[in-house]
């Protein structure tokens, strides 16, 4: 039985790799500071009462220090950390200094407290918006030129991971997630965003043109990325479907699937938004759901009821 960390554990993404972590048979420490658009108990409700997971209420920037005073120290015997912490995009539209102390001094400390503890592994959620606007097709060599706070924070985060295996030889593996989509998404997300209006009759809004085109992926197949790349030497993979949908398309999709008469309106284009993703997903060798509207589905149903 491994002994892993999960921060985030407790938001969407986290909270789905620590059910697949229990499943897997092993020891799962949630770290999660409830703060923010994603992390809640809820999500982690079913967990609380198995003898093989710990939750632990803290920001991963106060967990360095809270587990040198902690009884047991939570850092004994970790065999690998799963770094899924993140202030999110809108988050970091309204504070970039909070995204910056989560995203990119988060992610050192942790990596800090990783090496001295004699981590295994090192899995590193990270993020598309790394690489900004480009008409090329996105592969992990593509020069990386955020647009936004989220993708500069996110990205100084990435390169700190990929330094620790460079200067000291960890084993890190960084995982740039794209336009993740299923249940249990906060309404920082465009897909649980559209579905609760929808399904509440009110008007969908779109920012820009709506042509501007996303990867959704479904949160089981990067769920099943982390869990690949937990047993792998250290490298840097897209996890995206690698399918193309407007956001129009979007729209009209879940209006359709949820029988709402709701309209669509549009708004001015958000600053730092990107309007095409073509990315390149082989690298990684796993196979990724082409199916991005039972992932939508997933989200409809829960939110509809």
């Amino acid at each position: 039985m491994a002994k892993v960390i999960v921060t985030g554990g407790a938001g969407f993404i986290g909270s789905h790799l620590c059910d697949a972590l229990i499943e897997r048979g092993d020891y799962v420490v949630c770290i999660d500071s409830l703060v923010g658009t994603d992390g809640s108990t809820r999500n982690i409700d079913h967990l609380l009462e198995n003898p093989r997971f710990e939750f632990i209420e803290a920001d991963i920037s106060e967990f360095a220090s809270y587990a040198n005073h902690a009884q047991p120290n939570p850092w004994t015997g970790v065999d690998c950390v799963f770094n899924l912490a993140a202030a999110k995009n809108v988050v970091c539209m309204n504070d970039p200094v909070r995204d910056l102390a989560t995203n990119a001094v988060g992610t050192l400390q942790l990596l800090q407290s990783a090496k001295a503890s004699g981590v295994r592994k090192f899995v590193h959620a990270s993020t598309g918006s790394v690489y900004g606007e480009s008409d090329q097709t996105l592969s992990e060599d593509h020069p990386r030129n955020p647009a936004s706070f989220y993708g500069i924070s996110k990205t100084a985060g990435d390169s700190y991971c990929r330094l620790f295996t460079d200067l000291y030889g960890m084993n890190c593996s960084v995982l740039r997630y794209f336009h993740v989509i299923g249940s249990r998404q906060s309404l920082a997300g465009v897909v649980p965003i559209f579905v609760t209006q929808a399904v509440a009759g009110n008007p969908l809004t779109i920012y820009g043109s709506g042509k501007q085109e996303r990867s959704f992926t479904s949160v089981h197949d990067v769920v099943r990325a982390n869990l690949l790349a937990s047993e792998q030497d250290s490298g840097v993979y897209n996890v995206a479907s690698g399918v193309r949908v407007t956001i129009r398309e979007m729209a009209d999709f879940i209006v359709a699937e949820t029988e709402s008469e709701s309209e669509i309106l549009y708004e001015d284009w958000r600053a730092g938004d990107v309007v095409k993703f073509n990315v390149d997903n082989s690298k990684i060798d796993m196979s990724f759901s082409q199916d991005w509207q039972a992932a939508v589905r997933e989200v409809i149903e829960e939110r509809s009821e």
